[in-house]
């Protein structure tokens, strides 16, 4: 097989798929891929919550507006999303994180989000993990 390499997860495992109802990624593929045109980082796999979303509309970044020129339904608490690697690290230190799903968690994502960060807020428990 040629080109590149598969796309890693945070854990050093397969890129997992993210969502697909709705169907989410930058590529809109469902899942957190990334390449050199996507600039923003769509990298960190989440499950939404209120309170999350409340405080993105509040930073300019209206995720629950359908906007159906881009594809995009406009979200729910409990939908997965890849999120902005930026975008989630400022709902983490802001105390209001989504929940981040580590095995479709693009790796891509450590450089913006610190790995101990992301794993406070799994909602996936990796086998790798369930004998610490």
């Amino acid at each position: 097989m040629t080109g590149p390499s598969p796309e890693r997860n945070v854990l050093g495992g397969p890129l997992e798929p993210c969502g697909t109802d709705p169907m989410t990624g930058f590529t809109r593929d469902g899942s957190c891929t990334s390449g050199p045109e996507d600039r923003g980082s769509h990298t960190v796999c989440t499950v939404v919550s209120a309170e999350f979303l409340q405080m993105q509309r509040e930073l300019g970044n209206d995720l629950t507006t359908p906007r159906p020129e881009y594809g995009f339904p406009g979200l729910r608490p409990g939908d997965r999303w890849c999120v902005v690697a930026v975008r989630w690290l400022q709902a983490y230190q802001a105390g209001v994180p989504a929940g981040v799903v580590l095995a479709a968690t693009n790796e891509r994502a450590l450089q913006v989000v610190p790995l101990e960060a992301l794993r406070s807020q799994a909602v996936d428990v990796p086998d790798d993990l369930s004998s610490l």
